[in-house]
């Protein structure tokens, strides 16, 4: 099978074989679990993650893979674009996963008039004590939803970029940390794009993933239906875990190991991005960390405490796709940044993980 492509059967994506011996994972019979060193018999990070995902099927229905990508990006302490139409149920998703994890949630609706002191906040006189009182914004939250991000101004955009990386607001002069978690997730239609103001690379690089929920199957949208016939389910959804559980999932998950091939393996993806012909902006060193702390935190989901390169593959066009400018050219050969990504990874060879490796861990 040299030189022949070969489809995973995990993930889907096509593998050049180019060695006589092709590349193969060895993984031990039995996943082993992730347990945090932070707390004597935790259970790990797998259960925790289980009751998040269970909890926010309830509200919404059929989305098992976006809901896990929603979480991979939040405990890899990341933020996530939703780019998608209206009505398919992104507020929603950060809705459900705010009460999931029992934090606080803030929503953002951006417009062509919103100032940045409408988010950060803004220091207010009070004539009582004859000084100037800082009132905080919406930011001052663990779960915020900056609903349609790209109707609001550059200048408000750019309010956020300062939360997105360092966790902290500077309002005159004084800086405000953010508390632990913080996730942002953003949203924006693709379709209509009167009024808008889009993105620049720089505040799409900050973005850990970016996806698209979709429209629901019909065996969803029927069960959907009958879930919110008497009352939206939203409503009555209550906590799973504590927002100190998810601290601990976060700090753990740097803990997950990966091999040296496996991070060689993240790096000449992300390289090839920047080679490739019909590429002008390729993946930054950002894209390299995102996709390599993704991974862990989808190997800690799935219950493992090693990270396979089937989880770099899984998480590639979620990582890369909108990190990517593609030449004048190429697009208008209808090119897109996915096809590329497709095209790094089936060239891009897989590692070899032996188990030994594995048991060193």
């Amino acid at each position: 099978m040299v030189g022949q492509s070969v489809a995973c059967p995990t993930c889907g994506s096509q593998t050049v074989l180019r060695h006589a011996m092709a590349p193969q994972i060895r993984i031990p019979k039995a996943p082993r679990m992730v347990t945090t060193h932070l707390e004597e018999g935790n259970a790990g990070i797998a259960p925790v993650a289980r009751k998040i995902i269970g909890n926010v099927e309830k509200v919404v229905l059929g989305k098992h893979e976006e809901i896990v990508l929603a979480l991979v990006a939040f405990f890899s302490e990341g933020h996530l674009l939703l780019e998608d139409v209206p009505g398919v149920a992104k507020t929603m998703l950060a809705r459900a996963l705010a009460q999931s994890v029992g934090c606080s949630f803030k929503r953002i609706q951006c417009t062509p008039d919103l100032l940045p002191n409408d988010i950060t906040g803004a220091s207010v006189f009070n004539p009582k004590t004859t000084d100037f009182e800082f009132r905080r914004g919406p930011l001052f939250a663990h779960i915020v939803l900056a609903d349609e991000i790209n109707r609001t101004t550059p200048r408000t955009q750019s309010a956020l970029l300062e939360a997105m990386s360092e966790r902290q607001v500077t309002v005159d002069g004084t800086i405000y940390p953010l508390s632990r978690p913080f996730f942002l997730i953003a949203t924006q239609n693709p379709i209509d794009h009167e009024g808008t103001f889009t993105l620049p690379e720089a505040q799409l690089d900050r973005f850990l993933m970016r996806m698209a929920l979709g429209y629901p199957s019909l065996d969803a949208e029927h069960q959907m239906i009958e879930h919110v016939r008497r009352g939206h389910p939203i409503e009555t959804l209550e906590p799973v875990v504590s927002s100190e559980e998810v601290i601990r999932s976060q700090e753990t998950i740097r803990e997950v190991h990966v091999d040296k091939k496996v991070r060689e393996y993240v790096l000449q993806i992300v390289r090839a991005t920047r080679e490739h012909q019909a590429v002008v902006l390729g993946g930054s060193p950002r894209a390299s960390l995102a996709l390599f702390h993704s991974a862990q935190a989808l190997a800690a989901i799935k219950g493992f405490d090693f990270v396979l390169p089937d989880d770099v593959k899984r998480l590639a066009h979620a990582v890369l796709d909108h990190r990517l400018i593609l030449r004048p050219e190429n697009r208008l050969r209808k090119m897109t940044a996915a096809s590329v990504v497709d095209e790094v990874i089936n060239h891009t060879e897989v590692p070899l993980v032996r188990e030994e490796s594995l048991a060193q861990a």
